[in-house]
């Protein structure tokens, strides 16, 4: 018989419960432990090299080689943290958002442990965890703030009220910001993924070009769109093309970061000025990008606020901050899971 959700009850005072987090919702297969709101061992399969020949995530390729990689980084992490099986308090696992078939697998393995260990299974939201990856960097920062997601698959604002209570306040109506990051890499013939080439080309340039024929200014629904920015480039790049000229590659970087950039700072400084809060987080695979992290940390300079983000090891998809986000379901008794657990890709 399975115990594990009668005994999650007797993990809510454990303040240093030690959890097994599995991270597999994209192309990055990962395993994490951690104890408490402290992270011990983190292990990444990542599997960029293997999509960089399609110029992206090829759905099927990815699910195949979470299969291949989940034991595999499982075991790496409880080496890494010098523990065993016998020592895990909890599972807790990404089940949502994410590509199906990808999550199927790290849901799976994350059953099959639960089951077989007769330990309680945590489901976290991916994108909360992205969230959560902030305390791995800064331990002692405590809601409420206000927080920025972008990443490849999602752009939004949070309103962050506890540690468990997550409100959406705006976001992208379409493309994601690291999705156009990519489309645009994509159009120049850069290698996936784009957000780290578009950068280091953009260093080299000047943002000199602009995509935009009029001002941009903060939607009132803190609604921001890049598939608008994304289709300006590309009759850009089409035009110069038709004419024969030579492409600008690096200028065309610098100027598509500068206005990506734009766009997401004038929503969040919209948003920040009407939770009147004093922190700001910045999260997500795009949480790397220098020009985004100065922008909002001039942002908050303005407005006498502080802006925190992750390591940037804890910023693209990792299994640490899943372990986070799932300590603090378990120090509130919430979102425990039984065997029935299903992926859920479209979660928000």
């Amino acid at each position: 018989m399975y115990n594990g959700i009668e005994k999650a009850k007797a993990l809510t005072t454990k303040k240093d419960a030690i959890i097994l987090a599995i991270e597999s919702s994209c192309d990055e297969t990962a395993a994490a432990i951690t104890c408490g709101n402290k992270v011990i061992a983190s292990a990444i399969d990542s599997q960029i090299e293997m999509h960089r020949k399609f110029g992206g995530v090829v759905p099927e390729v990815a699910s195949r080689e979470h299969t291949l990689a989940a034991t595999r980084v499982v075991d790496e992490a409880l080496k890494q943290a010098n523990l065993s099986l016998k020592d895990i308090d909890a599972i807790a696992v990404t089940y949502g958002a994410g590509l199906l078939g990808s999550l199927l697998v790290g849901v799976s393995t994350a059953k099959a442990l639960a089951y077989a260990l007769d330990l309680p299974l945590i489901k976290v939201n991916h994108i909360e965890g992205h969230i959560c990856g902030v305390y791995g960097t800064h331990p002692k920062l405590k809601p409420p703030f206000m927080a920025v997601v972008a990443s490849g698959g999602h752009t939004l604002l949070y309103n962050v009220k506890g540690y468990t209570d997550y409100r959406i306040m705006g976001g992208t109506t379409d493309d994601a910001a690291g999705e156009a990051f990519d489309k645009v890499a994509r159009l120049l013939g850069l290698p996936y993924p784009g957000g780290p080439e578009i950068e280091r080309r953009g260093e080299l340039g000047e943002a000199n070009i602009n995509f935009f024929k009029k001002e941009r200014h903060a939607d009132k629904d803190l609604k921001l769109s890049y598939s608008g920015l994304k289709t300006a480039v590309v009759n850009y790049v089409h035009n110069l093309k038709q004419k024969g000229e030579e492409l600008p590659i690096n200028d065309i970087c610098a100027s598509f970061q500068k206005s990506a950039v734009m766009l997401l700072t004038l929503a969040a400084e919209e948003g920040f000025k009407r939770l009147g809060y004093d922190k700001m987080v910045l999260a997500g695979g795009v949480a790397a990008n220098s020009g985004l992290r100065k922008s909002l940390e001039e942002t908050c300079k303005k407005m006498g606020a502080t802006l925190y983000c992750p390591d940037k090891t804890l910023c693209t998809d990792n299994a640490a901050m899943i372990g986070l986000r799932a300590y603090y379901s378990l120090m509130a008794g919430e979102n425990v899971a039984d065997l029935s657990l299903n992926a859920d890709s479209g979660l928000l």
